[in-house]
């Protein structure tokens, strides 16, 4: 069916007058702050305890934005006779934010939970340089990271702890049969001990 001549221009003017009866709202920003959705990506927060410098996260990252520096420590021995351990201490953690193109690779690569997202969005800069943002800064934005929301009821439940839960019963039932095992035996031994009092109980009888 073809359309009716005039229809659009219709529509559209329709579009104009709904917007024209509805009540102008002006956001009075920077004295109101914004209420930003609870995934709003805004730049990225470093908790350092967590990163291990396994450099994922510079490595997976598309625009190279991520520099990250570090040294060998040796650690001693725990117990006498043990070897020593080297591990790598965290020099230098840098993002600059005038490459990054907020992916959030980086986050979803990180194995030990070192880089979360905030909702923070005010860090422009008059100089570009200045863009280029140290691990302290991101440290400091690591305290306005939200809690992640809660789990949803219905979801599936994940596979590590379905397979935790299954080893676990496993365990469980295995405890439960020795433990049965073991009453039974105990029973046997009881029984036999009991059988010579017994038969001379009968042989006093008679």
């Amino acid at each position: 069916m073809p359309p009716i001549p005039g229809s659009g221009l219709a529509k559209g003017l329709a579009v104009t007058l709904r917007t024209m009866t509805k009540r102008t709202v002006t956001a009075q920003y920077p004295d109101v702050q914004p209420e930003l959705p609870p995934r709003t990506r805004g730049v990225i927060g470093l908790f350092e305890e967590n990163c291990t410098v396994c450099m994922l996260c510079a490595r997976e990252c598309p625009d190279w934005c991520i520099y990250i520096d570090s040294h060998k420590e040796t650690v001693p021995a725990s117990a006498p006779g043990g070897r020593e351990r080297s591990r790598n201490v965290l020099d230098r953690f840098a993002i600059d934010f005038a490459l990054c193109m907020y992916c959030g690779i980086c986050i979803e690569v990180c194995p030990f939970d070192a880089l979360f997202w905030s909702p923070e969005f005010e860090y422009a800069e008059t100089d570009i340089h200045e863009l280029t943002h140290e691990r302290d800064k991101l440290r400091e934005w690591m305290w306005t990271v939200p809690e992640p929301p809660a789990l949803d009821p219905g979801a599936e439940e994940p596979k590590e702890i379905a397979a935790a839960r299954k080893t676990a019963d496993k365990l469980r039932a295995q405890v439960a049969k020795d433990a049965q095992a073991a009453k039974e035996a105990q029973a046997a031994d009881d029984a036999e001990a009991a059988r010579p009092a017994q038969a001379a109980e009968q042989e006093g009888q008679e």
